[in-house]
């Protein structure tokens, strides 16, 4: 393990961070998503050095840096708001860090044009910092923190202030000088095009406590708590009950008379769970269908609303209301309505089992 955070513990006046586990090998690209106030940027410079845990260890390839000062930790950090130092141009900013580990003027020049140059702001290299766009300062700001080869790069909502185009940009171009670097990379957003761009693992925070973390496709396809389901957008969530069991399958009842077919290997003490269908994994059909689809319910359209280039369409199953996404062709083809019957339908593999943890709240 390249990173390991053990239980780490941290109190802030009011906020507290709770027995934190996190782990990276080498190379790995973190995204932690979470809501405004869950504790992402103190994890952050807990892990930089800045706060001294009350309990707990960070451990870098096997050795605790708990107690190492910031600057001995080999961990740079890049905020949202650049801290780009006014009185010095941009050659400058960049050398900053650099000019505290080496002396030879030439070997610093090399470095820094070479960095510069991979995030594109080689011309830039005289100008001061003020006379820069908002794009330009981030990547002064990440070309400063990169150039020292870092152990690990910690971004704290980096391109939360740029415009959408110039977001989508940079997304491209540290993804390319990061890969290129091979740097370990732990970064707070709040965008999830930052997830599905950057991330390679995803943790999600809430009230100081991290609920789960594993890849993109095991947090966002099968998370494991009620809130990480809401929050990463399964709008299908059902409390159920385990009735019974079909050859592989169980059979989860989760109305009266509603029952739906799950081959989640999950292991539980309890024949009370949680239920969360994808919105993009069901089906929706006009008539009924032959398939390996164990998965087949009959509803009624209750409301159409269009998201951006998609339409969404609650249906409503018995008491159930299941949300589902289409596009607009898909739509008119299949003469979506309020009031309409439709049928629905998704695979067992799709139907994913969590625990009762608490109390399920649709965003």
């Amino acid at each position: 393990m390249f990173l390991d955070v053990q239980n780490l513990s941290v109190k802030l006046g009011q906020f507290h961070l709770h027995d934190v586990n996190l782990s990276l090998e080498k190379n790995d690209y973190m995204v932690i998503i979470g809501p405004t106030g869950s504790g992402k940027s103190v994890l952050l410079e807990t892990i930089a050095g800045f706060f001294t845990p009350d309990k707990g260890e960070v451990i870098m390839e096997g050795k605790k840096i708990t107690n190492q000062s910031p600057e001995n930790r080999g961990i740079s950090i890049v905020y949202q708001d650049y801290v780009l130092f006014p009185h010095m141009n941009v050659f400058e900013n960049i050398a900053y860090g650099l000019r505290k580990k080496i002396q030879k003027d030439s070997f610093i020049s090399s470095k820094v044009e070479k960095m510069a140059k991979m995030l594109q702001i080689d011309h830039l290299l005289s100008r001061n910092p003020e006379t820069l766009s908002g794009g330009e300062k981030q990547r002064v700001a990440i070309a400063r923190s990169l150039v020292v080869e870092p152990n690990i790069l910690l971004m704290d909502e980096p391109f939360a202030a740029l415009d959408v185009n110039t977001h989508a940009y940079l997304t491209t171009l540290i993804k390319n000088v990061i890969n290129k670097h091979q740097t370990t990379c732990i970064h707070v957003s709040h965008n999830f095009n930052d997830v599905y761009n950057l991330a390679e693992k995803v943790a999600v925070m809430k009230d100081g406590k991290i609920l789960q973390q594993g890849t993109l496709h095991d947090v966002f396809s099968r998370p494991t708590h009620n809130f990480v389901a809401d929050f990463v957008g399964v709008h299908n969530v059902f409390q159920g009950e385990i009735v019974g069991h079909d050859k592989s399958l169980l059979q989860i009842e989760i109305d009266p008379g509603i029952i739906i077919h799950s081959s989640d290997d999950f292991q539980h003490d309890s024949n009370d769970v949680m239920v969360a269908i994808r919105p993009e994994n069901i089906i929706f059909s006009n008539e009924k269908f032959v398939s390996s689809v164990r998965n087949q319910l009959k509803g009624v359209v209750k409301d159409i609303f269009e998201v951006g280039h998609t339409v969404w369409i609650e249906v409503q199953v018995g008491d159930v209301t299941f949300r589902g996404v289409l596009t607009p062709n898909s739509c008119e083809s299949l003469g979506i309505k309020r009031e309409k019957e439709i049928y629905l339908s998704f695979k067992s593999l799709n139907v994913n089992l969590m625990e009762c943890r608490d109390a399920y709240h649709s965003i």
